[in-house]
């Protein structure tokens, strides 16, 4: 059975940064996409920095050359910062860290890591989602463009020509158990619907929060949970988007704009 076609590909080469379009992504060691959240800023306390944390991320921009192998970070207009600053991505660590911690006013220290930082460690693939959720979402709030949501829920797969929610079909009701599907030549385990946080809420460039946004979305969602979805899998609604596995074997292989979505025999 197929369903859908890969129509946008994003990663996001810095963890809670904004995202690069690529036509093109092929799967890392580990299941994520190759470049995919490889480095992440990590505060004193060796915690992440991110926008769960604090939104003086959004305020922070980013640059990529087009192979990746630079970025030029800077501050938004008119918020005080650092100087906008160039650096080998992803090589360049130790002048980036320095950058972030003049800018966030504490040491932060910029990691490294080929395999990325993902935030499910059990399901560690892309994030999937599509065209028609996103839509849906949208008609929810009116106050939210359709680029901001797909900015907002940073998923890395976006699937067009399915019915709003169709990617519920792609996990079970059961916490442990997956649903295989394949894009192009590559094969998945859908694993569960993503916990949203406090990123959401608020505009990604200058983090002004929708009022309510959380309890809204969560009593729209349940309301308009489809008949396929297992109901079982939402211990709260505000859940939106798949998260992944990829097996091992699929490593190397290459996922492209245009590739077909389908369901794979159990």
């Amino acid at each position: 059975m197929g369903f859908g076609t890969l129509s946008r590909i994003r990663i996001y080469p810095i963890k809670s940064l904004a995202p690069v379009e690529v036509s093109e992504a092929r799967i890392g060691p580990t299941g994520g996409l190759v470049q995919d959240r490889i480095w992440a800023l990590y505060g004193s306390d060796g915690r992440w920095i991110n926008g769960k944390r604090t939104p003086a991320v959004h305020f922070l921009r980013t640059k990529f050359a087009p192979d990746l192998s630079s970025v030029k970070l800077s501050v938004a207009a008119g918020r005080n910062g650092p100087s906008p600053a160039t650096f080998a991505f992803p090589a360049d660590t130790a002048r980036a860290s320095e950058w972030f911690s003049s800018y966030f006013g504490e040491p932060v220290t910029v990691r490294n890591s080929e395999v990325g930082f993902p935030d499910d460690d059990l399901a560690p693939g892309p994030t999937l989602v599509s065209t028609a959720s996103l839509e849906a979402v949208c008609s929810w709030f009116p106050e939210l463009s359709f680029e901001s949501a797909r900015l907002r829920f940073r998923a890395n797969l976006e699937i067009a020509g399915v019915r709003p929610f169709e990617e519920d079909r792609l996990f079970t009701g059961e916490k442990g158990t997956f649903v295989r599907f394949g894009i192009g030549e590559v094969r998945f385990e859908g694993s569960n619907p993503c916990a949203r946080c406090a990123v959401p809420p608020r505009d990604p460039h200058t983090s002004e929060a929708i009022a309510d946004f959380q309890k809204r979305f969560a009593s729209l969602r349940e309301m308009h949970l489809p008949p396929w979805a297992a109901a079982a899998r939402f211990d709260h609604f505000y859940r939106f988007a798949l998260n992944t596995r990829v097996p091992a074997s699929e490593a190397g292989k290459a996922l492209r704009l245009g590739d077909a979505l389908f369901l794979a025999a159990p």
